[in-house]
């Protein structure tokens, strides 16, 4: 795939568009009423993942920066960068191996929340760094706005969607309103990014916020008999969302990379264990959520990546030599960490022994 593809409208939408379809994975699993029994587990071990990360990588690197004499909020963006989760890797494995039992079902709550919370503070640590970085051209209310914006979006749209679904009668009419409220999701945010400075949109989010509003407010059901029909669908989006990740990366970063890259991947994976472990101990949930649930939370890149090319555009002005140095940390960990993160996660999986557990084949 050549960058004039990569780079096209129409690849982009049309990329933009399964992501909002594999969102509905997300979101048709957080039914309020599953998520009461275990909502303060999840909730708390979200905030401790993700939060250690941020410390234990933010202060990796300020203690290195400390000594080569680099400017101390580089640290806080590696740290911004690394608490976000590619959920789309474990979620892969969740769906084609059929995995099933308390760390799958804890993890795929956690895949939208964890999201959610990577994206508060990761725009929270930029709009700091670039009200420092006078002449960031980035609006501080803007990068703020974004953070909430898709889930806005979804949530609106959701709920109108649960509105008409409780009057449809027929599969197939439930079906036909669901794809029509989601291409609306989509649309809207593909008017809204047209009008940004960079299409930075989460299309995921606007897809997990939609189905969750609509997933709450009908019955099981009718949820499953629509899901069954969208299950290939979701496997198909799934694959171009990772292809879409994967294409842009260049294997030679690898050989390129250097101390900080594998400073970022140990500090990250470190942060991603050690903040599960201490949330689900804290919640007292099952011993194989304290042992394995970090080892699915390690899947990264695509979210890196986004995360990245925001910091690149605010830095490359005002310190472009810090926009190198980040973008070739993180390209070449995303590289790297993949290759070896989606191996962890399906072993997490495998020694948790939740692997083709899902009953009758089904999805988890």
């Amino acid at each position: 795939m050549g960058e004039p593809v990569l780079d096209s409208r129409w690849f982009g939408a049309l990329e933009s568009l399964f992501e909002c379809v594999f969102g509905l994975m997300i979101g048709t699993e957080l039914i309020w009423k599953r998520m009461k029994k275990a909502g303060p587990q999840i909730l708390v071990t979200t905030l401790t993942e993700s939060l250690g990360t941020f410390l234990a990588v933010s202060l990796v690197f300020g203690v290195i920066f400390w000594f080569t004499g680099t400017s101390l909020y580089m640290a806080f963006l590696f740290g911004g960068i690394a608490l976000a989760t590619a959920p789309a890797p474990s979620l892969s494995v969740v769906s084609s191996l059929k995995a099933d039992g308390p760390v799958t079902r804890t993890l795929i709550p956690m895949a939208a929340l964890d999201d959610l919370v990577g994206a508060m503070v990761f725009f929270l640590v930029v709009a700091f760094v670039s009200a420092h970085l006078s002449t960031a051209d980035i609006p501080v209310l803007v990068l703020m706005l974004l953070v909430f914006l898709p889930v806005v979006i979804g949530a609106v749209t959701g709920f109108a969607a649960g509105k008409m679904l409780r009057r449809t009668k027929t599969s197939e009419g439930a079906l036909a309103v669901m794809l029509g409220m989601l291409l609306l999701s989509a649309g809207i945010g593909f008017a809204i990014n047209s009008a940004l400075l960079a299409p930075i949109l989460n299309f995921m989010l606007i897809g997990m916020a939609y189905s969750t509003a609509f997933a709450n407010m009908i019955t099981q059901q009718q949820l499953g008999s629509m899901m069954k029909v969208m299950d290939p669908a979701i496997g198909f989006a799934m694959i171009v969302v990772i292809l879409n990740l994967a294409a842009p990366l260049d294997y030679h970063l690898v050989f390129d990379a250097g101390v900080y890259t594998a400073v970022y991947i140990l500090a990250r994976a470190v942060g991603k264990y050690t903040g599960a472990f201490l949330g689900a101990a804290v919640t007292h949930a099952p011993p194989k959520v304290k042992k394995y649930l970090g080892f699915t939370l390690l899947p990264h890149s695509g979210v890196s990546l986004v995360f990245t090319g925001i910091v690149v555009s605010v830095l490359e002005g005002p310190a472009p030599e810090c926009a190198s140095l980040i973008q070739g940390t993180v390209a070449a960990a995303a590289v790297i960490n993949e290759i070896i993160a989606v191996f962890m996660a399906k072993k997490g999986f495998e020694w948790a022994g939740e692997l083709h557990k899902a009953e009758g084949g089904t999805r988890a």
